[in-house]
């Protein structure tokens, strides 16, 4: 793609409807291509096929190595990070997950910044947690233009709250207006010759020697694989990511980490009820060859054990504090 813009669009849960919409209003000869990421993990996605229908562009998912084409949208495959090379050329990318979830909004919005520059208009929709905050502001430091479905318009306003706290977006409209402002920004983006160098912070973190070196060693752990974590900065917005790329925002971080104590919690009921099923068995066994105070400890053992448990029960049945939860909010994050 020599020409024309670039509009790149993050969704979540909710996003699928917002997309509809937003390519209803799209005109056919759109000068610019699109590409959509949704948080479909690896299911299979019919995605294509409903955008194809709901307006007058042509959808597909993406290939490997696909040139951009203006006209075009072009959603991210299941299981699959949709990254853009310069000047112009999709990649597919099995690479570590990004905020729990592959394809993830933040390696689109990143690569499409850096190989585009100021052509790009981010948009980021109906979601939870805070997936395209960070890609956001890359595109917002590269040039281009910053696009939010507004919160009160999107069924999960999560990841449109998080942009919107994070980044100095230019533009937060319903999903229903959004059609027609991304063509008017379209016709008006900078042409590539006036593309800026990319910023050194972006330069270092293309490379991963790059990256540790602008992270700060943290006491968390990789809540993927273990591994130790890096903590840095994406304007205000924390992040935390792993020797092997595992990336995480602020409240995507927590809500993994929450998923880990609960598996913790999981993994110690089990063996609870193991113990205490086979000490009974082994009280049974005892009792039935004569010896009564074996049997007596065994059964005593199996007691402690199934009271153990019920402690436990009764800590995965109650509600987590959850700080970046705002009141009220339908369990949507507050500020990260």
């Amino acid at each position: 793609m020599t020409d024309g813009a670039l509009i790149v669009v993050g969704a979540s849960a909710g996003g699928l409807e917002a997309l509809e919409a937003l390519v209803r209003e799209l005109p056919a000869d759109l000068p610019a291509a699109v590409c959509v990421v949704l948080h479909i993990g690896d299911r299979p996605s019919t995605a294509p096929s409903i955008l194809d229908r709901a307006g007058p562009l042509s959808a597909s998912h993406a290939t490997d190595r696909e040139p951009l084409r203006a006209g075009r949208i072009y959603v991210a495959p299941p299981g699959c990070h949709l990254v853009v090379e310069p000047p112009g050329r999709l990649r597919l990318s099995r690479g570590p997950r990004e905020n729990s979830t592959r394809p993830a909004a933040d390696p689109l919005f990143r690569s499409a910044a850096r190989a585009c520059g100021p052509k790009v208009v981010g948009v980021v929709l109906s979601g939870a947690l805070n997936d395209g905050t960070a890609g956001l502001a890359e595109i917002k430091r590269q040039g281009g233009i910053a696009v939010v479905q507004d919160p009160a318009d999107a069924r999960h306003p999560g990841m449109p709250r998080s942009a919107l706290d994070h980044v100095a977006v230019d533009h937060c409209v319903p999903a229903a207006a959004m059609g027609a402002l991304l063509a008017r920004l379209a016709a008006e983006r900078v042409p590539a010759a006036t593309r800026p160098v990319a910023s050194k912070v972006a330069s270092m973190e293309a490379s991963m020697e790059g990256m540790y070196k602008l992270e700060t060693p943290s006491a968390l752990t990789c809540p993927d694989c273990g591994g130790a974590l890096r903590e840095t900065k994406v304007d205000t917005l924390p992040y935390f990511t792993c020797h092997i790329g595992h990336r995480y925002g602020a409240d995507s971080m927590e809500e993994a980490q929450l998923h880990m104590v609960e598996q913790a919690f999981e993994v110690a009921l089990r063996a609870l009820n193991e113990r205490a099923a086979l000490c009974q068995r082994l009280a049974e066994t005892a009792q039935g060859v004569g010896q009564a105070l074996s049997a007596k400890r065994w059964d005593e053992a199996g007691r402690e054990a199934r009271e153990r448990a019920e402690v436990l029960i009764r800590f995965l049945g109650e509600e987590w504090v959850r700080p970046s939860i705002a009141p009220g909010s339908g369990g949507e994050p507050d500020r990260f």
